[in-house]
């Protein structure tokens, strides 16, 4: 029997006291009723979920830069030349690393992230490809490190909030922890150079370090074309470590 002929009504039944024969059947609009109300709930829940991911996603494209990564910028080791004189002057970070005070547990630790540098800048110079962006932030990841450990060695009571706040931002923003502890270490350097004439003439090397070391590194962004200006920097980051090794002896 066809579904075309179970609607149709019996010849049999006609007549029967009680029986009320329809020659269609009461279920059919109902049945295709309920189906395109399905079909209009489902393209309305798949509408409001394609919209909140919109609304995610551009709230998170608009997030302040504080939570950005870093970008890799540096437009150095254009030849081999320029490539083995980055490593070369990366390894006297390493050296110092290893010349560093060692008296308590916090200078121990940055005594071993001061080696950290000195190997990452060294894998970040001599790599090529995919890999380098990373290694840059590895670089820049270990130089906030040292930042940071150099802050705890010469203050041991450093605000808590202040260093969970920097290893929160550290893998994403390290520049900028880097900018906040070297500040910091540059305030306790001038009061105990001041307090102490045995370290008034580190401190003026460290000064002076300091603003040729800035110079060049603002000048290695500017003129990406010009050679050894990112090793010059190295050079003279090197001779600002170097005095404060003297100061946390």
């Amino acid at each position: 029997m066809t579904p075309e002929n179970a609607l149709k009504p019996s010849n049999a039944l006609s007549g029967v006291h009680g029986v009320h024969l329809v020659s269609q059947s009461p279920f059919t609009f109902q049945e295709i009723k309920q189906h395109a109300d399905f079909n209009q709930s489902s393209c309305g829940t798949s509408t409001i979920g394609s919209n909140q991911r919109l609304i995610v996603r551009k709230v998170w494209h608009q997030r302040p830069a504080c939570s950005r990564p870093i970008r890799c910028c540096h437009n150095g080791d254009k030849n081999l030349a320029e490539t083995v004189v980055n490593v070369l002057t990366s390894l006297p970070f390493i050296a110092l690393g290893l010349q560093a005070p060692r008296k308590n547990i916090n200078c121990k630790i940055y005594a071993n992230s001061l080696i950290g540098v000195g190997v990452a800048s060294s894998l970040y110079h001599a790599s090529r490809g995919k890999l380098r962006k990373y290694l840059r932030w590895a670089d820049y990841s270990m130089i906030a490190t040292a930042t940071v450990c150099l802050s705890r060695a010469l203050r041991n009571e450093n605000p808590k909030l202040l260093m969970a706040a920097s290893a929160f931002f550290l893998p994403i923003q390290p520049l900028m922890v880097s900018a906040v502890h070297t500040g910091m270490m540059e305030v306790a350097f001038a009061k105990r150079a001041f307090e102490d004439p045995d370290l008034r003439m580190a401190h003026n090397v460290h000064k002076m370090s300091s603003l040729l070391g800035g110079a060049l590194f603002v000048a290695d962004d500017l003129l990406p074309q010009t050679p050894f200006l990112h090793a010059g920097w190295h050079l003279a980051a090197a001779v600002g470590v170097s005095t404060c090794n003297k100061l946390l002896e």
